[in-house]
């Protein structure tokens, strides 16, 4: 009882920081919120199937291979080229230190307009490819956080379960 206690307790913060993580670039939000659900199966009170734990861990890998593919697709569909794809991604790391959350919002648009300029490309190419590089930021954002918010209700589910019964 004391080890479920444990694992529950591991479990819970796990789960939060990997929402936090979905927002924070610099944590690995849906990975950690996955071991929550591991740290929770692995109690004597639940057991998700074998099916469950396989079909997460597969979305979790491609969720977060899709999160760094995505804002670089989106600014090379905008227009934007290799530099507007690493301004993009600068601009997400700074945004983390300077002005969070907000940053983390504001900064890989400025980013990836800045690459683009540096890249000798004329401003109105620069903007669309920071547009790019912001709704790609966004959709991989929306895309972890509807993973972490799945799997955090599969976690809260089975923990109210366990008090109930």
């Amino acid at each position: 009882m004391v080890l479920d206690i444990l694992l529950i307790s591991l479990g819970v913060i796990f789960m939060l920081i990997g929402i936090i993580g979905c927002i924070a670039p610099m944590l690995p939000g849906i990975p950690l919120s996955y071991i929550g659900i591991l740290l929770l199966h692995f109690t004597s009170e639940v057991q998700f199937s074998t099916e469950f734990l396989i079909f997460w861990g597969v979305m979790v890998v491609i969720i977060q291979l899709l999160d760094y593919y995505i804002p670089i697709w989106g600014t090379q569909k905008l227009g934007g080229g290799s530099k507007g794809a690493w301004g993009s991604t600068v601009g997400v790391v700074a945004g983390m230190f300077l002005f969070p959350p907000l940053g983390i919002i504001i900064f890989p648009f400025v980013g990836a307009v800045i690459g683009e300029l540096l890249d000798e490309k004329d401003f109105k190419t620069a903007l669309k490819a920071g547009f790019g590089a912001f709704l790609g930021f966004v959709a991989g954002t929306l895309m972890k956080l509807a993973v972490a918010i799945i799997l955090t209700f599969y976690f809260i589910r089975e923990v109210v379960r366990i008090f109930i019964e």
